[in-house]
């Protein structure tokens, strides 16, 4: 596992500034909200710094003065904007605080907000990550198949967790990924996360997934679609961690599905129920293409027997015949990532002076599924601000720690509070419009 290590700690120091010099009390964003509080400085002082931003955050590294631990601090800006995206910033941060287990990224923290009149952005803490599995795999530095194994493992081990809470990523991706210097790995990132929706006359939206990850079934505009959909993202993920390239990179939806059939073959017309009545005339058009999965063999040398024909059974155009996540969990390509994992890296089973002692369960689900009905009778932004408000204030409140706050007087705030999302032109291009 010494690769992955390397390549972190030199992202790491390709980010890193100078040392820090100023007491740490001034330097740090993070202050404590009460008055008198002495912060505690941290061993090795680093400046606080930009990590990374999407569309719907930018995230820096910092130092909690609690402990003077390095932690992630997500900024959520402009939340009330409109009905829209202020419940969609609600539904992530009741996830966030909902979520309990070792490879899905939780919050550790949620910021005090100032009164509610001045109430316009969320700042949320959450574990600090040294790397996602987009660098790794574009290190110049190869992968081997332990690695493959062990972080494929953790993701569909994540994946069960949040799929037994009814729960739809819609955005699995290597830069979702992250991973730590020991490569444990966390899924991240819950802003386009929602409820799986059991009744399939209501339409969902098609504006998810980022498209080289997303599954012909959303390519083909269906209006309804379940778990299925993160199972082709991490499909798409695997074939890239085991060939070092993403699998299918096409410059529109159109395009990606051609890719697709080229690989998959053109698909069966009982295989198209749950794309819309354009694109299964389009496909049925297309002059028919066999199937090509042998060039799979072709992506590296470990595209064994095993892999491939677990990543087959992923990359099934049909969402109805596509693995699930506890049935690729019993494949035996994973069984030697299964043991590494909880022989070494895990912290649910532990050893001592007699030998390593193992859970009972090694890929646990949620104890409950995750609860969305706060939603329903959302119908107005001031009514989402008072609930999240309240939701904070609350979950501040019956914590036994110091709550925190941004510090105006820190040498990075100026950078951090002008700090915006990525711009239009740098999302995922849109779902094509069939019909």
């Amino acid at each position: 596992m010494a690769v992955v290590e390397t390549r972190n700690r030199r992202h790491m120091m390709a980010f890193s500034g100078p040392a820090a010099t100023s007491v740490v009390s001034h330097q740090a964003i993070l202050t404590a909200a009460q008055p008198y509080y002495s912060p505690v400085a941290p061993q090795d002082v680093q400046p606080d710094r930009p990590i990374g931003y999407g569309a719907f955050g930018v995230v820096w590294s910092v130092t909690d003065p609690r402990d003077g631990k390095r932690v992630a601090l997500k900024k959520m800006p402009n939340v009330f904007q409109n009905l829209v995206s202020s419940k969609r910033v609600h539904r992530e941060i009741k996830m966030l605080c909902f979520f309990k287990h070792e490879n899905v990224m939780s919050a550790l923290d949620i910021l005090q907000p100032p009164h509610i009149d001045f109430f316009q952005e969320i700042y949320v803490i959450t574990e600090l990550m040294q790397s996602d599995l987009h660098r790794i795999i574009v290190s110049p530095q190869p992968l081997t198949s332990d690695h493959v194994k062990v972080f494929l493992y953790q993701i569909l081990r994540g994946l069960k967790y949040l799929h037994s809470a009814h729960i739809l990523h819609r955005d699995i991706k290597p830069g979702n990924l992250l991973v730590n210097s020991n490569c444990v790995l966390k899924i991240c990132d819950f802003g386009l996360a929602r409820v799986e929706e059991p009744d399939e006359s209501r339409h969902m939206t098609q504006e998810v997934v980022t498209q080289y990850y997303r599954s012909p079934e959303l390519l083909m505009g269906t209006k309804h679609y379940f778990s299925a959909v993160d199972m082709w993202s991490v499909g798409c993920i695997f074939a890239e961690l085991l060939g070092g390239k993403i699998l299918f990179q096409a410059q529109t939806p159109i395009q990606q599905l051609e890719l697709i059939t080229d690989l998959l073959g053109t698909p069966l017309l009982e295989d198209l129920n749950h794309a819309c009545k354009g694109a299964r005339a389009h496909m049925m058009r297309r002059p028919y293409k066999p199937p090509s999965l042998s060039t799979l063999y072709s992506l590296s040398s470990l595209a064994t027997h095993e892999a491939v024909h677990l990543l087959c059974q992923m990359l099934v155009v049909n969402p109805d015949k596509r693995i699930s996540c506890s049935d690729a969990l019993s494949h035996p390509y994973l069984d030697e990532g299964r043991l590494r994992y909880h022989s070494c890296m895990c912290r649910c089973c532990h050893t001592t002076s007699e030998g390593r002692h193992f859970v009972c369960d090694f890929e646990p689900t949620a104890l409950h599924p995750f609860d969305d009905h706060f939603e329903k009778d959302l119908n107005s932004v001031h009514q989402v601000k008072e609930r999240l408000h309240k939701f904070i204030l609350d979950r501040t409140a019956s914590c036994n720690r110091v709550p925190l706050c941004i510090n105006p007087h820190s040498a990075a705030f100026k950078s951090f509070s002008s700090s915006t999302v990525a711009h239009p032109s740098e999302l995922p291009p849109s779902p094509h419009q069939w019909e």
